[in-house]
């Protein structure tokens, strides 16, 4: 009887066809992006990847290039695009203070001129559809830690505005394609995120802290130190997304993801000046304007939709992952020698975390 059964499992296997889905990631050469192109294309799907490499990079997917089910093509979300496509996953905008302050009409542009380009794409393709939108939409929040059902504390008018008050007009125009279209939506709202890929110059604190530290300049510290975020390394926001992707189609968030761990700003540069064994010194300076003092999700709906997901890495091991492959950390202007900063000190970082 055995053998009838593990001949029947064989024979199933053997005439089971996958189904290659056609995929497109609006955003897919950043450093997100790329993270989310590779794991697609790992499960078998075909990968349009869309950029227009204002803050991507083609370097983020080479990788990915040579493989006959990926193709990446260059172009601005603002304007129309067409395909056949079975999903889209929405990620274009810059996502820095540094990267998104450039040019504010630019950035409110690619929120919602993008997210109806990616809406009418996947109305008249019947496709279902993801919006990355993010943590910015709570503002200053006055409830801690923040759940989907808080409205926010945005101020309209300020600095972030244009990215803030984007992504909310973004949410905003999705859940108007599913009610009067119908649309199969989802949205995600992702919180601060860092691992390998990440840009030397993105402002993201982590990246900051780190080259600071491995170049022994001044670490930066905005305000007292001691507003806090809440760290995911990057590998848990993707299994995310693809598992709010794959939830039945009437649920369509909002939904936090994000790692509920919280840190001071102080706890974090003394952690990453051990781990680098800097001996760069703090300079503080006031806090940016309208920079949130606290920032933590709640996950409660993530870990209740989502099959079996958790945030599973920890900052320790994070760190230890985005060390390793920190030669894919990369600067415009100063690329050689980022690389010979980090080979030099790469086994620095990997001893002292290991001895912690």
């Amino acid at each position: 009887a055995s053998d009838v059964y593990k001949r029947q499992v064989l024979k199933y296997f053997k005439t089971k066809k996958t189904v290659m889905k056609k995929v497109l990631v609006a955003g897919g050469a950043g450093f997100i992006g790329s993270h989310l192109c590779e794991k697609l294309i790992n499960q078998g799907n075909h990968v349009t990847c869309l950029d227009n490499f204002f803050t991507g990079n083609k370097s983020k997917v080479e990788d990915l290039i040579s493989n006959p089910n990926f193709e990446l093509i260059d172009h601005d979300v603002i304007e129309p695009y067409s395909n056949t496509v079975d999903e889209i996953f929405n990620l274009a905008c810059p996502a820095s203070p540094i990267h998104y302050q450039v040019d504010p009409i630019k950035t409110i542009k690619t929120s919602v001129l993008g997210a109806m380009n990616m809406l009418g794409l996947a109305k008249n393709e019947n496709a279902k559809i993801l919006q990355a939108s993010t943590s910015e939409v709570y503002g200053e929040p006055e409830i801690h830690p923040q759940h989907e059902e808080y409205w926010g504390n945005v101020n309209p008018i300020g600095k972030r505005s244009c990215y803030n008050e984007g992504k909310r007009c973004a949410e905003s125009l999705f859940i108007n394609y599913h009610t009067q279209h119908n649309l199969k939506i989802k949205i995600i709202r992702i919180f601060n995120t860092y691992g390998p890929k990440m840009d030397v110059d993105d402002g993201r604190v982590i990246s900051n802290f780190v080259i600071q530290a491995l170049k022994g300049q001044d670490i930066t510290i905005y305000g007292d130190g001691k507003q806090t975020r809440s760290f995911q390394y990057v590998d848990d926001l993707v299994n995310g997304m693809i598992q709010m992707m794959n939830t039945p189609d009437e649920f369509t968030g909002p939904v936090n993801i994000g790692n509920p761990e919280e840190y001071t700003m102080l706890e974090l540069v003394q952690f990453i000046l051990e781990l680098t064994n800097s001996k760069s010194k703090l300079i503080f300076y006031p806090l940016p304007e309208d920079d949130p003092k606290r920032r933590r999700p709640n996950i409660d709906l993530a870990r209740e939709k989502f099959e079996n997901w958790e945030p599973k890495i920890k900052l320790r091991e994070g760190l230890i992952k985005t060390g390793i492959q920190q030669p894919y950390l990369y600067d415009r202007t100063s690329l050689q020698y980022i690389k010979i900063l980090i080979y030099n000190y790469n086994n620095n970082i990997i001893n002292s975390l290991q001895n912690l």
